[in-house]
């Protein structure tokens, strides 16, 4: 590696990433790395691409102070608040990114996985934005669990393909959309959603999502000097943590990415390849990937990007796992004392805190958390498993 997080040597980070992929694919992801490697050289794109994100999609986004969470906790919190964006979380910035790339690559087709249903949102937003048709593949349980994040899609003009293999969650709808690529490679640029995937990928949507960690940084350093003792993010694929430790890698500050327990793939995971990628996943004794089990469907998977492989293996962040029924505490905590309801990705990180405030994380720490995403989508899913309960609190 040439800086702790930045261009990984040969596509890896360390042991982990690579290009994993038949020749067809080979060539394809070829033709993304060369495009990207011009347009994001190129001050003009940059520019076009941080001007829609601001008079499009809202950013700069706000660090909000959580000081009702803070007094309980005995911490005092930050929230980078993601959530605020347009379409609700985090995936718009990698999303326009590559939509942006998509139409300097001379193609008219987008395509996507998705498993909560906010990377589907949002690269369904970007190709109405920009012209583009739009497939998006997701798992059936996805397509059940998340049924208003499937409505707005469809509202967008994207077609959603349900997937019926395997568990029929994220890693199953990736698999599907990796099969269509190859069979559209002239006509469709597949838009990965998270630091996974064979290279580019993984260092391409970080770049993308810096801007997360660049923000929060100046943010927290304006307003409060220096930089936070902690930083915090979910991790499924792990994009809005890449995002997020961007920004921080270079600074004192510890970070932490957070686990679903049932899908664990640093902390439970052994390195092996799945996706095109070379990077820690769950899997049995021969070898096979094992299905990851969470309430959250962004989570629900099975690997993490190399890049989080990478940090792990060097000491410079640590992940830990919350249960699910943690998180559906942290998403009440979160909604009653701060008026923020989070989705069920977000409220991992905020369920480590909650355990950990006073253990892990000292007292008077200085933190930073990143609100990747806000709950409506899941509104349906907790009020089954908590629903009855609320009232009685």
């Amino acid at each position: 590696m040439n800086t702790l997080m930045g261009q990984p040597h040969n596509g890896r980070f360390g042991e982990f990433g690579g290009r994993f992929v038949p020749e067809s694919l080979f060539r394809a992801c070829e033709e993304v790395e060369s495009f990207f490697e011009k347009f994001w050289a190129d001050d003009d794109f940059v520019e076009e691409y941080r001007q829609i994100l601001s008079e499009y999609a809202g950013r700069p986004t706000p660090l909000t102070h959580a000081k009702r969470l803070s007094s309980q906790l005995g911490v005092e919190v930050f929230l980078k608040r993601e959530d605020l964006t347009h379409t609700g979380s985090h995936k718009i910035n990698n999303v326009i990114g590559q939509a942006l790339l998509t139409v300097k690559m001379g193609k008219s087709r987008i395509i996507a996985e998705t498993g909560a249903g906010q990377h589907g949102v949002a690269t369904a937003t970007a190709a109405a934005l920009f012209g583009l048709e739009c497939k998006v593949y997701m798992g059936e349980v996805d397509v059940k669990r998340q049924a208003l994040n499937v409505f707005r899609m469809q509202l967008l003009g994207a077609e959603v393909i349900p997937v019926s293999s395997g568990s029929k969650t994220l890693k199953d709808a990736v698999n599907e959309a990796m099969r269509a690529w190859v069979s559209e490679l002239d006509t469709t640029h597949y838009c990965i959603g998270s630091v996974m995937g064979p290279h580019p990928y993984p260092y391409m949507v970080r770049e993308f999502q810096r801007v997360i960690g660049e923000e929060a940084s100046d943010q927290f350093r304006s307003q409060h000097g220096g930089s936070p003792d902690f930083v915090l993010a979910c991790v499924g694929g792990g994009s809005n943590a890449a995002g997020t430790f961007a920004g921080f890698v270079d600074s004192t500050a510890k970070l932490i990415g957070v686990e679903p327990e049932g899908g664990a793939a640093i902390g439970k995971g052994a390195p092996g390849v799945v996706h095109g990628m070379r990077s820690n996943l769950l899997q049995d004794e021969f070898g096979q990937v094992e299905e990851a089990k969470s309430i959250s469907a962004g989570l629900d998977y099975p690997g993490v990007g190399p890049e989080h492989s990478y940090l792990a293996s060097i000491g410079r962040a640590s992940y830990r796992a919350v249960s699910d029924d943690e998180v559906l505490e942290a998403v009440v905590m979160l909604s009653r004392l701060e008026g923020i309801v989070p989705a069920l990705e977000p409220a991992h990180a905020v369920a480590y805190l909650a355990r950990e405030a006073g253990k892990e994380i000292p007292k008077g720490s200085k933190v930073v958390l990143t609100m990747s995403g806000r709950g409506d989508k899941d509104a349906e899913v907790v009020a089954s498993m908590i629903g009855a309960r609320l009232g009685e609190r």
